[in-house]
């Protein structure tokens, strides 16, 4: 790190909540040049590299001053903070670390507006020109079913989506279960991966849809270019819905096996 750095950008979110924030990066990134150093979750901002000069791991030693006044770093230029601060003390603390601090909040709490939506008017409020993203979806009979167990949010249960899964094989439907990590699945035709890059890649190979849960890897799709079919229970799908997505809200009936075939192949394109 220079002794003085210029642009540093702190996102502290998760999967989806980065891929929501995709064209603030770009926005922010055509405003200030290319020289925006990035820190939080670097498996993650690694993907959208592009639009960083460097991308850093929070839980790196190097970026303990950012939350401590004890510990002594660096000075900026302009800190760019993206995310939710309610009581406003991380900005204090970070307001002495530079000359010019940038809050985004990361998602309105009392309107329905798109979170990508919401942040790019905020910038615009900064007189920052906001610039979408591309997406450029593609075409493809490929269905991509992502199962993930229930535990802070509502999910439709691992063993509905390989009921759909058995069902669509039945049907000679080009299908696949891409399995997280963490869930154990003796299912053929499943994959997985442990490294988010190849997520990417395997997304990228081919068009098609990706039939999930609310979740961070149905952002994540939609950023590689699938259609995501998405299911949401308690969030609110006018903020979090994927690029491009369509939505089917249980609220407070899941859909059935049946309904959600209908739903999966009335989204194939």
């Amino acid at each position: 790190m220079d002794e003085r750095g210029e642009t540093l950008l702190i996102h502290l979110g998760g999967l989806g909540d980065v891929c929501v924030s995709e064209s603030a990066f770009l926005s922010l990134s055509r405003h200030y040049g290319n020289g925006i150093r990035a820190v939080g979750n670097k498996r993650v901002l690694d993907q959208f590299i592009d639009h960083f000069v460097e991308t850093n791991s929070i839980d790196s030693r190097a970026w303990a001053y950012l939350f401590s006044d004890s510990l002594e770093g660096p000075p900026w230029q302009r800190i760019v903070l993206l995310g939710k601060d309610r009581q406003g003390t991380f900005r204090e603390r970070l307001s002495r670390l530079c000359e010019e601090l940038i809050f985004i909040d990361m998602y309105p709490d009392e309107t329905s507006m798109p979170a990508e939506e919401y942040q790019l008017e905020q910038l615009r409020r900064m007189r920052v020109r906001p610039v979408k993203a591309d997406f450029h979806r593609k075409a493809g009979d490929r269905i991509i079913l992502y199962p993930e167990e229930g535990r802070a949010k509502r999910k439709w249960p691992v063993e509905r989506f390989i009921e759909v899964f058995t069902e669509l094989k039945k049907r000679a439907m080009n299908v696949l279960l891409l399995r997280p990590p963490d869930l154990s699945l003796t299912v053929p035709a499943s994959v997985s991966f442990e490294d988010l890059r190849e997520v990417a890649a395997f997304f990228s190979s081919q068009g098609g849809v990706f039939f999930s849960n609310d979740s961070g890897m149905a952002h994540f799709a939609a950023t590689r270019g699938l259609r995501p079919l998405t299911l949401f229970w308690e969030a609110d799908p006018m903020i979090w819905a994927p690029k491009g997505s369509r939505v089917l809200a249980c609220r407070d009936e899941p859909p059935t096996i049946e309904q959600a075939i209908d739903f999966i192949i009335s989204g194939i394109f």
